[in-house]
């Protein structure tokens, strides 16, 4: 990622607060390479946080972190502690928007919000959700939107300023579907060399698409051989889809929170999205770059992020899930241009610094100062 000298003209380097909620691994994996980005121009950056959102390295790029609590009073107090004389708030998610909202109210300094997924909710904690939406909306200097219909989103909820963002994230290191060798070791791991293996990955909370990923698991103990879905994630709905497989024998595989979805992407013959709504999916992303072969739901902004390079079912079909599964895993043409596909598709997105200069323009222009190029 290029950078360029700090401040200059005697100014003071221009200071950023990052709000960071308990979301996605996909926002904090943002977060980080924004830091990384915003470091390398000269900025100062504060990351705010849950003390779990230090796996992503953050003092690796140079930025102080500072832990909140569960407490939205005490989160609410560290953020005014930390943004005291801070030039700007971004904060990244609903939660994130909404405390950062009410930590700065009555001061000056400038708020912008990235909304990098839908809530859903129902019953009476929809109405709570259209509420924190409409605080955080309203709030905004300006909102960020990772999909058109987010942007749409916060307009009707009131937001002043709403754009399409780019969001990037980190391409791999490297390409590891390319080492035999760790291929061959994670299948060992997971007990599916001699058959195929599906990945997908997310977090195991309603909404994700499951009930119908089983439904077509159950189809798929018709084929032979019959492939493994290894199910990487953690969250509430674990104990029942834990329950489902024993009870009905499916040929899946859950295997809780993983540091190495690259190797686990290198190692599957299909990934698999089956999400009720995606903005920016970071599996599709990963599956893209690494070159395997993805099904994933046509919903929310997966159609324009993926274009060609992958087969799209719609939500809850678990036999249009299943059919795609199994046309690709016996037609090795077809996943051999869905690679080639997802690549040239991949090299389309947005880049690191395309994300971090937008951003940063959207600071310069908050704050009053020259756009540092």
């Amino acid at each position: 990622m290029s950078s360029t000298p700090g401040p200059s003209h005697g100014r003071p380097p221009l200071h950023a607060v990052q709000v960071l909620g308990t979301g996605s691994a996909g926002s904090g994996a943002h977060v980080r390479s924004l830091a990384d980005g915003l470091v390398a121009r000269g900025l100062r950056v504060t990351v705010c946080g849950a003390a779990s959102a230090q796996r992503y390295g953050f003092a690796e790029a140079g930025t102080a972190f500072v832990p909140l609590m569960d407490s939205n009073a005490l989160s609410v107090a560290a953020i005014r502690s930390v943004s005291a004389g801070a030039d700007v708030v971004h904060a990244h998610g609903l939660r994130s928007g909404m405390l950062a909202a009410l930590a700065l109210r009555g001061r000056p300094t400038p708020l912008v919000v990235t909304w990098h997924a839908r809530v859903r909710a129902a019953g009476a904690r929809s109405h709570l959700v259209r509420l924190m939406e409409r605080q955080a909306a309203r709030a905004a200097s300006v909102l960020l939107g990772a999909s058109p219909d987010l942007v749409d989103r916060a307009r009707t909820r009131g937001a002043r300023d709403a754009r399409l963002a780019p969001v990037a994230l980190p391409a791999p290191p490297y390409a590891p579907e390319e080492d035999e060798h760790v291929r061959f070791k994670a299948r060992a791991e997971l007990g599916a060399v001699a058959r195929p293996m599906l990945v997908t990955v997310g977090r195991l909370e309603p909404g994700q698409g499951h009930g119908p990923l089983l439904d077509a698991a159950r189809i798929w103990r018709e084929l032979d051989p019959e492939p493994l879905l290894v199910m990487a994630g953690e969250g509430s709905e674990r104990p029942r889809i834990q329950r489902r497989i024993e009870d009905e024998r499916l040929p899946v595989m859950l295997v809780g929170r993983r540091d190495d979805v690259p190797e686990l992407l290198a190692a599957a013959d299909v990934a698999i999205v089956p999400s009720r709504w995606e903005a920016r999916s970071l599996l599709a992303q990963e599956a893209l770059h690494a070159g395997v072969p993805l099904v994933a739901t046509s919903v929310g902004g997966i159609p324009d992020l993926v274009g060609d390079a992958a087969e799209l079912v719609p939500y809850g079909d678990a036999a249009a899930l299943a059919a795609a599964v199994a046309r690709l895993l016996d037609d090795p043409y077809r996943c051999a241009q869905l690679t080639a596909e997802g690549r040239r598709q991949a090299a389309t997105w947005p880049t690191e610094d395309d994300t971090v200069a937008h951003v940063l323009s959207v600071y310069d222009e908050l704050a009053g100062a020259p756009t540092r190029r």
